[in-house]
């Protein structure tokens, strides 16, 4: 790296912190998650505005590939803590509810979307005919698994049924997005085929092996009471868990998963019992490094979105994108949530929060836009699609799932995981800490 590039990565960086951090309590003030604002400041410093002078002057070419990485590294710590902070007990009962919500969402979505790629497929030929309506299919099926963990934790529902049940149905959709995008990319002749066989295997090693060792060696660790070791999580725990999510995104990467699910894998199997201190310590940690390379992917993203090019056609096309989109989600979601039991008001909820789209979107749609399935004017009207179906996620939430809601299944929740603590034989005492498990 020249002086120049050292010069200009700190320059852009800079920049890029500073009008995504502004843009994003703005997004806040207005009741939106902070991320949209974030990805806002993207587009803003992308080729949409000066028809791109402003980021050919911050953002050079040879400046790009090291932007991309720092904001790469960031996406994988930021889902390797929303892995971390998975609470399992959550989906207790409710297993067959999310399974119901995810395929149902994706079946309708797939379908839909697909069925719009055969009709865009005129004005926007790229690539292989069958290889662009299967991935238009797969990116319609994406829920932000990443956004949907940032406005879950901003409206504070993460902790109920309905915010699990939506964290699981995203899992388990984007899972299966992503293997259908691993088919596309096999078939484009992108990914050797015998790779994406090595995905459940891998998933199988790192839940039975590494997730008992880990414990045990991170229960060892645990800090107690006051101390040196209770101020952080130490070199040690702390560098076995970075290598852990680096090492898990390379291969779920190599495998052609993509990088993020190996990264939330690694955070998903650290067990939660007799961690609790350390789990915190590390969150802690890696989230004063999130804050800082996180904008600098939605930068990345943004300077490949032209909006100064659409016109009346161009909205023609996002409209019926929109309408695609946001009924395949909610509409599968919505009876997916019925036919397994959930009431209706619940139901209408996990369907509002199954459409939030936003950074996983935007992930997917630049791997179509680097395979030559998408072109700049589809990936811009794609974009845009992602930013209004996290927009509208906030308010329609506030209306179906109000305060007064959250909190009473939030009292209903804490009295039945009271009631499940066992309690003390008479004459018999309990010694030990509380785990975290029974707060």
């Amino acid at each position: 790296m020249t002086t120049h590039q050292t010069a200009m990565i700190m320059t852009g960086l800079a920049v890029v912190l500073a009008l995504a951090h502004v843009l994003g309590r703005l997004a806040r003030r207005c009741g939106q998650p902070a991320v949209l604002g974030e990805i806002l400041a993207g587009i803003l410093l992308g080729p949409t505005l000066f028809h791109g002078a402003l980021s050919d002057a911050v953002f050079p070419t040879d400046v790009r590939p090291m932007l991309s990485t720092l904001g790469n590294l960031g996406v994988a710590l930021f889902m390797f803590l929303v892995g971390l902070e998975l609470d399992h007990r959550l989906l207790r009962g409710n297993k067959r509810a999310a399974v119901g919500v995810s395929v149902g969402s994706i079946v309708c979505s797939f379908g839909l979307g697909a069925a719009l790629a055969v009709w865009l497929w005129n004005a926007h030929p790229a690539g292989d005919r069958l290889a662009f309506v299967l991935f238009l299919g797969a990116a319609m099926s994406i829920t932000a698994f990443p956004v949907l963990a940032r406005i879950l934790t901003d409206r504070g529902i993460q902790h109920t049924r309905v915010g699990a049940l939506a964290m699981a149905s995203a899992a388990a959709g984007d899972v299966v997005a992503w293997l259908l995008l691993a088919a596309v990319l096999t078939f484009t002749g992108s990914q050797d085929s015998w790779q994406v066989l090595l995905i459940l295997p891998y998933a199988l090693v790192m839940i039975a092996v590494v997730r008992p060792l880990l414990g045990r060696f991170l229960a060892a660790r645990e800090p107690g009471g006051t101390g040196a070791g209770a101020r952080g999580p130490g070199a040690g725990p702390l560098g076995v868990l970075t290598v852990l999510l680096l090492v898990s995104g390379a291969l779920s990467e190599w495998f052609g998963l993509h990088f993020i699910f190996g990264a939330f894998l690694a955070g998903a199997i650290v067990p939660r019992q007799g961690t609790e201190r350390l789990r915190a310590a590390v969150a802690d940690r890696f989230e004063s490094v999130t804050w800082m390379l996180l904008p600098a992917y939605f930068t990345v993203a943004g300077l490949k979105v032209d909006l100064s090019t659409v016109d009346a056609d161009g909205l023609g096309e996002l409209g019926l994108i929109l309408l695609v989109a946001i009924g395949g989600k909610f509409g599968g979601a919505y009876l997916g949530a019925r036919a397994t039991g959930r009431p209706g008001r619940s139901a209408t909820t996990l369907g509002i929060l199954m459409n939030t789209r936003g950074l996983t979107e935007l992930i997917i749609l630049g791997v179509g836009l680097q395979l030559g399935l998408l072109d700049a004017d589809l990936y811009s009207l794609m974009v845009v699609m992602a930013l209004v179906t996290t927009a509208m996620t906030a308010p329609l939430l506030r209306w179906s799932y109000p305060r007064e809601m959250v909190d009473a299944d939030l009292r209903e929740l804490a009295a039945e995981w009271r009631a499940a603590v066992p309690r003390p034989q008479a004459g018999r005492p309990v010694g030990g800490k509380t785990s975290g498990a029974n707060r």
